[in-house]
């Protein structure tokens, strides 16, 4: 109905329109959040969910708030780490593997690719497991955020890394933190002229979300019911074990990937980064946080570099075609390491790295977008 004309695709000349969501955004323009929870908007989310069996009601929209929450701060090798935190795993994850990562010296181990890649995928595979047992909506359910992010535990977690061979993700499982203190994502960059910063994720859940357009307002509905654990202990549509802590309630967040992050040094913002992609959002953020700091990499070739991939379950890496040589494959293979018969998730390549770095002296803005989408871009005003 919306994307298309007749029933056909559209055809490079032709002119798109898109009167409904022009009229929503109008909407939201003059009236702000109020349209979408209990105005015009909200009577025609409501409207089209009654006519087809759905469940949010005009009290739904009204009784919604959004909630801020203070970020997550983490520090790797003299760099602040400002990213997300709960209900997002992502922040917890890339904090608590740069605390790990922060054991070795990466950068002496960088000729060595094997066993770099080994320690990625080793430290990945320790991360994801404590996500799956331990994130969840922080409203509703104990997240150890301390102490999964704690300097203590990292060096607990690192001590479990055999650095001649991989550790099978059965005899894993979660770590034990100290307990206390309560595809289709999209991700955008920002630094003005006085150097305020945003890093923005923001998600559908999977290509087109759950593939319904709201009649009269012109967008997609997300599919984000997906990212909580239907069924505990059961995979998502991303392959990713989730557990009670994330198991779907009332009035409960679900739990995501997104990895929105700014790098710090001596107090001045020296990286703004971000990326989409279901659970690779926090490897991809982590091995181009890997790639500056420990590698000295330029920002644009840290995005266009090889990505891996490890979740915990299934106990395989998934790797871009280009990431290794066969030698390489070869002795993580003999470390004990299986690999993906597809290299992706969703395709041979994944992310979108969306990407600012600040120049440290002259404050000059670097805008880098990742090799791998057509779409993106990097623009100066």
């Amino acid at each position: 109905r919306v994307f298309q004309k007749g029933g056909e695709f559209y055809k490079e000349g032709d002119l798109f329109r898109q009167p409904d969501l022009a009229a929503t955004l109008r909407r939201i323009q003059t009236d702000g959040p109020k349209d979408f929870y209990s105005g015009r908007t909200a009577q025609l989310i409501a409207s089209d969910q009654a006519e087809h069996g759905g469940l949010i009601t005009l009290k739904d929209l009204a009784e919604y708030k959004a909630v801020e929450r203070a970020p997550l701060i983490g520090r790797y090798r003299g760099h602040e780490i400002i990213t997300m935190p709960p209900p997002s795993s992502g922040g917890i994850a890339l904090i608590e593997m740069l605390h790990i990562l922060e054991r070795y010296d990466l950068a002496a181990l960088q000729s060595d690719e094997a066993r770099t890649d080994h320690l990625l995928v080793e430290t990945m595979r320790r991360a994801f497991a404590d996500r799956a047992e331990f994130a969840g909506d922080p409203d509703f359910v104990k997240v150890p955020t301390a102490g999964l992010t704690s300097e203590k535990y990292a060096s607990e977690v690192a001590a479990t890394i055999d650095l001649d061979k991989a550790t099978p993700s059965a005899v894993i499982g979660h770590g034990h933190p100290a307990m206390h203190e309560s595809t289709q994502t999209t991700h955008f960059s920002v630094v003005d002229a006085e150097g305020n910063a945003v890093s923005n994720t923001y998600t559908l859940n999977m290509g087109f979300g759950s593939g319904v357009t709201v009649k009269g307002a012109g967008f997609l509905l997300n599919n984000e019911m997906d990212d909580f654990a239907a069924k505990p202990g059961t995979p998502n549509g991303f392959g990713l074990i989730q557990g009670e802590a994330n198991a779907i309630a009332p009035n409960k967040r679900p739990l995501s990937s997104m990895t929105p992050t700014m790098v710090l040094k001596d107090g001045r913002l020296l990286l703004v980064t971000g990326s989409p992609g279901g659970p690779t959002i926090i490897t991809t953020v982590l091995q181009t946080l890997v790639h500056v700091i420990d590698h000295k990499m330029s920002l644009e070739n840290a995005a266009g570099a090889p990505r891996l991939h490890h979740q915990w379950m299934p106990d395989e890496i998934r790797a871009e075609r280009s990431a290794m040589s066969p030698a390489v494959r070869a002795r993580l293979e003999a470390m004990g390491h299986r690999f993906a018969a597809k290299p992706g998730l969703m395709g041979e390549a994944w992310g979108d790295l969306e990407s600012i770095a600040l120049e440290p002296v002259t404050g000059l803005r670097v805008g880098v977008t990742d090799p791998r989408s057509p779409d993106a871009g990097a623009v100066g005003y």
